[in-house]
């Protein structure tokens, strides 16, 4: 073969081999372009892809439970609240009974003691027997000695109960002062109102040195 020749097939394969070489750029940098189009698709596939079936009936069953539940407790508190102002009724209802009983006592005369009196009133209008009274004869030896004219030097309570003020008692009476029986029905009101009975007030009286 000339020189002419061989020059010739030598830039044929030159001008083949760099064809060859911008087909394979061209290819590559399609695949890149492609792969990520693909990959930016995905994100966006998935914002518009809709909740499962399975999930939004799981939201939805537990949407019903909350409700039912905030329901009950709903519920519950109105219970409560109407128990505690039946029981709120119910106790001031007893207190009011027991205050027109005391007022209706007061208007009896006693015969005996101090201590005599105490026990009649405490057994007809409370019930209580022997053993509150010795609770109460135990309190109010402490507290006054029974004497209708006990004052406290220092805190000014008032008669066998030790009323303070005194004056409260006038609730039951305007002799409060000098009427041991005034005195004796309304601190067995308070023993009944704020301990239920003489034995638990003379408890708290042991404990605390006050009741």
């Amino acid at each position: 073969m000339s020189v002419r020749g061989v020059a010739v097939a030598t830039s044929a394969a030159v001008a083949v081999a760099c064809i060859t070489v911008g087909i394979n750029v061209l290819s590559a940098r399609a695949d890149e372009s492609g792969v990520a189009a693909a990959r930016a698709a995905v994100p966006a596939a998935a914002s518009l892809a809709p909740a499962t079936p399975g999930g939004e009936r799981l939201a939805a069953i537990q949407k019903a439970a909350d409700a039912r539940a905030d329901k009950r407790r709903a519920l519950e508190e109105r219970r409560k609240a109407e128990a505690r102002r039946q029981a709120d009724a119910q106790a001031a209802a007893a207190r009011a009974t027991r205050e027109r009983a005391s007022r209706s006592v007061a208007r009896t005369t006693f015969s005996g003691d101090v201590r005599g009196i105490a026990r009649q009133i405490a057994a007809q209008q409370y019930g209580w027997g022997d053993g509150e009274f010795a609770c109460l004869n135990s309190l109010w030896a402490k507290e006054s000695g029974w004497n209708y004219r006990a004052t406290n030097p220092s805190s000014g309570a008032y008669g066998i109960p030790q009323a303070l003020p005194g004056s409260k008692m006038g609730v039951y009476g305007s002799d409060w002062r000098t009427n041991p029986a005034t005195q004796i029905k309304w601190g067995l009101n308070y023993i009944d109102d704020r301990y239920g009975s003489p034995c638990s007030a003379w408890s708290t009286a042991e404990s605390k040195g006050w009741y």
